[in-house]
């Protein structure tokens, strides 16, 4: 949510055109659909249309395949689903809202639990050839013969990732935004909660750790950084 109001504050006086769709992926966590009222409020008084992707992820990844690590399998369906969504909107940007803890703590993950060095990047380009170009000439993905025309080109953007979590809540209660979590049955027994305690840790014991460990990723070009 404050993404997209710094998105469409920015807007007001950028001096570019671009136009705010929203979307969120309701995963149905319990079988039950979430309620997303605040954001929908919040679209109503700016003006920025809104979609609600009702999908059976939680259903799934919970209850079908049961899965040890839910949370990858989970955000990488959420993430296909957004996708998807985005293309059929005829959106041309994708702007998710991970900030520079999220950033951290997914270096630490790879780090500390999978023995290498990677992060998302704040920007990928995920253009696909034009119409005339040969198929899987793309270095992202596969295009399908004949599909070329049926695709279109999106790029993913994290405008808030030089943000800390301290300073987006903080513009959340400044601006009045009414935060809500989603009733995820994993929620706090995460490798990634396990991070946060970790850098936390960490944080106690030598002050700036966070910041000196985000500065290393930038300067190392970690991922396109």
């Amino acid at each position: 949510m404050v993404l997209l109001l710094g998105l469409w504050r920015l807007g007001q006086f950028l001096g570019i055109s671009f136009k705010l769709t929203a979307v969120s992926v309701d995963p149905q966590f319990n079988g039950l659909p979430a309620n997303f009222s605040p954001i929908e409020e919040l679209c109503r008084e700016l003006s920025i249309p809104y979609y609600i992707e009702r999908t059976v992820i939680g259903e799934l990844v919970f209850q079908v395949r049961r899965e040890d690590n839910p949370c990858s399998l989970c955000a990488r369906m959420r993430r296909g689903a957004l996708t998807l969504a985005a293309e059929r909107l005829g959106c041309n940007k994708l702007a998710l809202g991970h900030n520079l803890d999220d950033a951290v703590e997914t270096f630490v993950m790879n780090l500390l639990w999978e023995g290498r060095i990677g992060c998302f990047s704040p920007f990928t380009d995920y253009s696909l050839p034009d119409e005339g170009a040969s198929c899987g000439e793309t270095p992202h993905r596969e295009v399908p013969c004949g599909k070329e025309k049926e695709l279109r080109r999106i790029a993913v953007i994290r405008p808030l990732i030089y943000t800390q979590s301290k300073e987006i809540r903080r513009a959340a209660r400044d601006c009045g935004l009414e935060c809500f979590k989603l009733p995820c049955p994993n929620d706090g027994k995460s490798g990634r909660q396990a991070a946060r305690e970790w850098i936390r840790q960490q944080e106690r014991l030598y002050p700036g750790v966070k910041q000196r460990l985000f500065g290393a990723m930038v300067r190392g070009n970690i991922s396109g950084w």
